[in-house]
């Protein structure tokens, strides 16, 4: 059928109701917006599903949370485990409470018992919930740090992280195969309840999510000799972190904690920002002014499902604020917790290992060689972090020590198995109040790291490109770089070329050909002279091509230089294959 027809269907279906209807006809004289929303399904890929909300196959609405749901209910069942029910979590976005419970009746109706947060709760939570309660698998509907018109849905596997092989293709083939919506199954909320099927969930999780937190602490000393004079300014940017992040910094003993007020309460508007995401510094706006008020020593900020967190720490010799990109946040606090791990404890695991994704900065791989520990890389996306600890679980080889991602994304113990900003918030301060009594900020910390192991600069650029031709030109660009490889970036000449997609990585001058090691996915990389690096790959939530760029100099003014040199060279070549 064309997207027309599809379009008509839906109009003449009594199956979609009068919303959904009324919303289409709205729409009836804009071909192109006809268009958008019908020409394709919204695609259930390895992240799940993330798209605009409003009616359409191309959109995230009841009928295709439904129909996911039903593609995952029909896979549980295939492997035999609808015994054990699934756990779901949804954020402060609109119609995430709406999608939660479309998402549990359908798995009522397919006689699997779901586990449903009472009200909005942090992805990490939801992690940790799907091993304490022993499901099969977890729901968390979410679209992260997007703009306010997305929604998504992530689903999460046994052993708490989200899906990967064989799991993820076998699910994906499942909701692929339901192709007539008449045929996914719904119940009553209240029969599903009187059936048992619909369990709703809280604090029985909250309190030991909490526990298992404090557990990581290594200076409580330390809390407790600075705790009433570190100033902490934070903002859960209208999402789920305000509670659990304000909890775990109260119990600890934090008393000097200013919440920016105007982003305190969930808001699925996003009212205060154009786009909920730590990484964009105009995010920081009203944190920063409450930040100058209170003369805090750092600002804390925490994406709408807190996963993810970002900061500014204070430089009090300028009085300047500064903020740190995910990979100088996830190497400070993982330089922390395996110094300090080894400071109170005499020694580290012989197999301890620091793993990091391939975009993520080599200062890692720096920290890891200092303190005689393993680096592992892993593909992009925490799922794959995830899999590695439960690798290590099952062999009994690696001991877990700290995971991160460039992405403002880390996991600093095992009790779940997705990034948690809830922790890495604890971590930070705990860290803050640590160098405090040593006489240095955070700030002072980072410099030191950077003499130590040395002047690593990191960054992302990206190009959106929206619509069916967008697609297909990020599409292009991946395929003519694979076709025609790069030998020289700028200034820099092209070592290896790592191409995880045909799981090779090319040594240039000896023409060697070693296998990655990795799972396929579309992502190419570039070692390059000086201990720099160019990685490319297609966004797995947003229309965007990404290029990832690191170095490293001689000096915090050589680095940045140099990354912004590389930096704009990938983007002029890419552009020019747009």
């Amino acid at each position: 059928m064309s997207y027309k027809e599809i379009y008509e269907a839906w109009l003449a279906n009594p199956y979609f109701d009068d919303a959904t209807k009324a919303e289409l006809k709205g729409i009836a004289n804009d071909e192109k917006e006809i268009e958008d929303r019908f020409y394709t399904e919204l695609e259930f890929g390895t992240a799940g599903l993330r798209g605009v909300i409003g009616a359409g196959t191309n959109r995230m609405n009841i009928y295709t949370v439904r129909k996911a749901t039903q593609g995952l209910a029909n896979y549980i069942k295939k492997v035999n485990q609808q015994s054990r029910g699934v756990a779901i979590a949804y954020d402060s976005r609109r119609m995430s409470p709406e999608f939660a419970d479309e998402a549990a009746l359908c798995l009522a109706a397919n006689g699997i018992k779901a586990y449903v947060f009472e009200s909005l709760r942090p992805t990490p939570e939801l992690s940790y919930a799907v091993r304490k309660l022993n499901c099969i698998a977890g729901i968390n509907v979410t679209a992260s740090h997007n703009p306010a018109e997305y929604n998504g849905y992530k689903v999460y596997w046994e052993d708490g992280a989200q899906i990967t092989p064989p799991h993820d293709t076998g699910i994906m083939a499942e909701v692929k195969a339901v192709t007539d919506y008449n045929t996914v199954l719904t119940m009553d909320k209240a029969d599903a309840q009187a059936k048992d099927l619909y369990q709703t969930i809280g604090e029985d999780i909250d309190r030991p999510y909490m526990e298992e937190i404090k557990k990581l602490v290594l200076h409580q000393d330390a809390i407790d000799a600075v705790k009433d004079d570190l100033k902490i300014v934070y903002t859960p940017l209208h999402g789920t972190g305000n509670i659990p992040v304000r909890t775990i910094l109260k119990e600890l003993g934090f008393k000097n904690v200013f919440v920016v007020k105007e982003q305190e309460l969930p808001d699925g508007n996003f009212p205060t920002v154009d786009y909920p995401n730590p990484e964009a510094p105009a995010a920081y706006k009203l944190a920063l002014a409450l930040a100058e008020k209170e003369d805090a020593d750092l600002v804390l900020a925490t994406d709408p499902d807190a996963d993810r967190l970002g900061v500014y720490v204070k430089d009090q010799k300028t009085k300047e604020y500064h903020m740190l990109t995910g990979n100088m946040s996830g190497c400070l606090i993982g330089d922390y917790i395996i110094g300090q791990t080894k400071a109170v404890k005499g020694s580290l695991p012989a197999d301890g290992a620091f793993i990091r994704s391939i975009v993520s900065t080599n200062m890692a791989d720096a920290i890891a060689a200092y303190y005689g520990v393993d680096l592992i890389e892993v593909l992009t996306g925490f799922k794959f972090i995830g899999q590695k600890i439960l690798e290590f679980e099952t062999t009994g080889k690696g001991t877990y020590l700290f995971g991160m991602e460039e992405s403002y994304g880390c996991l600093p113990g095992t009790y779940a198995r997705d990034k948690d900003a809830v922790a890495a918030t604890m971590f930070l301060c705990e860290a803050a109040a640590f160098y405090k009594t040593q006489g240095k900020t955070l700030w002072d910390a980072m410099l030191d790291m950077y003499e130590r192991y040395g002047y690593y600069q990191d960054h992302v650029e990206s190009i959106t490109l929206k619509g069916i031709e967008g697609l297909e030109k990020i599409k292009n660009v991946l395929e003519t770089l694979r076709n025609e490889p790069l030998t020289k970036i700028g200034d820099y000449t092209v070592l290896k070329a790592r191409d995880y997609q045909k799981d090779t990585i090319v040594d240039l001058k000896t023409k060697e050909v070693t296998p990655t090691g990795l799972p396929k996915s579309n992502v190419l990389y570039y070692e390059l002279n000086d201990d720099a690096w160019v990685c490319i790959r297609p966004s797995g939530t947003e229309p965007k091509v990404k290029f990832y760029i690191g170095v490293k100099g001689t000096s915090m003014e050589d680095s940045l230089e140099k990354s912004k040199s590389l930096g704009q060279t990938m983007l002029d070549i890419v552009q020019k294959l747009i």
